[in-house]
């Protein structure tokens, strides 16, 4: 799918964060309050979560509250991601999505003030120390799942085939290798092709050669899988389990099961 570039990371942020706009412009009370698959959070709190993000990105100090230590948070980013949320829980949902506009708004207009080399700049980010526009792909990974859980929560699917779905498939692509190779560390010879259908398809082929895995074209695999391009990114970010996606329409595993439900028990990568 090649390297992600500045001018495609803002692309994808501002489609996404517009479609989110769009989505919570009417919320009830009840909408805002509703349950998400992202343990301990509602819908509110998804957009307390990308405001804190953002806010942190342009320099902001994580707020400095005592939330305690919920059994979803297991490590020092989702501690710093929950100070954010917990410190947004007594404004209302409306305020919170003003916040949320003004914020990206804001973020957007700081991103295109940058230019070429500052794109190519090494920090910090979720997956090591990367080039800007990497993270900023990662960024709109992170956000069009976040997306994906309101949708889900509130029953109005959406947001489907467009810049934010395509750059949260690349990031899969990129860890392929690493979920065949290190999570499931099958025999030599042994090998997985996995079509991806829905809005953006698409068809790779990996085997085990000399111990490592690799991309290599052939006629057969080891063990086939299809699954729709959302249930798949939805096991990536770990939202639903293995035995979820099996049961999901769309979903058609044969040859080696084994194999195959080892691959999507090592899919799920992302904190």
């Amino acid at each position: 799918m090649g390297e992600p570039t500045g001018a495609q990371g803002i692309a994808a942020l501002e489609e996404i964060w517009a479609s989110i706009a769009a989505l919570t412009a009417s919320l009830s009370d009840e909408d805002w309050a509703s349950a998400t698959d992202c343990p301990g959070w509602d819908v509110k709190d998804h957009l307390s979560h990308m405001i804190g993000t953002e806010r942190s990105m342009a320099g902001e100090r994580t707020p400095e509250i005592d939330e305690g230590t919920p059994a979803h948070v297991r490590n020092a980013i989702g501690e710093s991601n929950e100070r954010w949320v917990v410190s947004r829980r007594p404004r209302s949902g409306p305020e919170v999505r003003d916040e949320f506009i003004e914020v990206t708004h804001a973020r957007l207009e700081a991103l295109r003030s940058l230019n070429a080399d500052d794109f190519e700049t090494i920090g910090w980010s979720p997956v090591g120390q990367v080039p800007l526009r990497v993270f900023l792909e990662v960024r709109a990974m992170d956000c069009w799942v976040h997306e994906q859980d309101i949708r889900l929560a509130l029953g109005r699917p959406g947001g489907r085939g467009g810049a934010g779905e395509a750059a949260s498939l690349s990031r899969v692509e990129l860890a392929l290798g690493q979920v065949l190779g290190k999570g499931v560390r099958p025999a030599d010879a042994s090998s997985i092709t996995v079509t991806i259908t829905g809005p953006i398809s698409s068809t790779r082929r990996l085997e085990m050669v000399d111990g490592r895995a690799q991309r290599v074209e052939g006629a057969a695999s080891t063990t086939t899988l299809t699954v729709e391009s959302l249930t798949y990114l939805l096991r990536f970010a770990g939202r639903i389990s293995t035995a979820d996606v099996l049961e999901e329409k769309g979903t058609v595993l044969s040859g080696d099961a084994a194999l195959g439900e080892a691959f999507l028990d090592a899919l799920a990568l992302m904190i």
